[in-house]
């Protein structure tokens, strides 16, 4: 996804979040319904979608139904929001591997983690889980691995680290470091 689509992913999240939580606090009286009404005219809208729909909208069942819908989607955008920002790491999206006209080769972050976990694999680990960010224009990788029930820790974890770094440099990827975690026997 690019910046300007990211973009306009922020600015539509941030709308269904200040408009929902805007109409809940004018329903609950925490602003002056007509002081809102004086700067934006919302009740002439309400009016006309009253007259399109034949339904009573300031009724207590519509305020609870527009609470309901309004926390909803207000929530819906809070999730949407908090995916698309990214708190301390910078996710990665895709790695070019060769950009020469005619020869353009991408590698998306899902296949850069199913290197990284079969490189795991293949070093003894078990049951592989890859997180990865970039920081400039090279890879952190952090593998999360198990150990068969009479592995060495150490050695398991070392072999990965090694495997998963030579393996990805043979693939024109840089990597600034490759952090394996053990989680315990499996």
């Amino acid at each position: 996804m690019n910046g300007f689509n990211r973009f306009v992913l922020l600015v539509v999240a941030l709308l269904l979040i200040a408009v929902p939580v805007l109409l809940l606090l004018i329903n609950f009286g925490v602003i002056p319904a007509d002081t809102v009404n004086q700067y934006t005219g919302y009740r002439a809208g309400l009016a006309s979608l009253e007259g399109i729909t034949n339904l009573n909208l300031t009724s207590t069942l519509a305020r609870v139904i527009t609470v309901i819908v309004g926390a909803l989607v207000a929530l819906i955008a809070l999730l949407l929001l908090l995916r698309e920002l990214t708190f301390g790491k910078v996710l990665v999206r895709n790695a070019v591997v060769d950009d020469r006209p005619g020869a353009e080769t991408r590698l998306t972050a899902k296949a850069i983690s199913a290197l990284s976990d079969g490189a795991a694999r293949e070093a003894g680990a078990r049951d592989p889980s890859t997180s990865l960010s970039t920081k400039g224009d090279a890879y952190e990788v952090d593998c999360r691995i198990k150990v068969p029930e009479s592995g060495n820790y150490t050695e398991i974890a070392s072999r990965a680290r090694a495997n998963i770094k030579r393996v990805l440099e043979s693939q024109s990827l840089k990597v600034r470091d490759v952090e394996v975690t053990v989680r315990g026997k499996e």
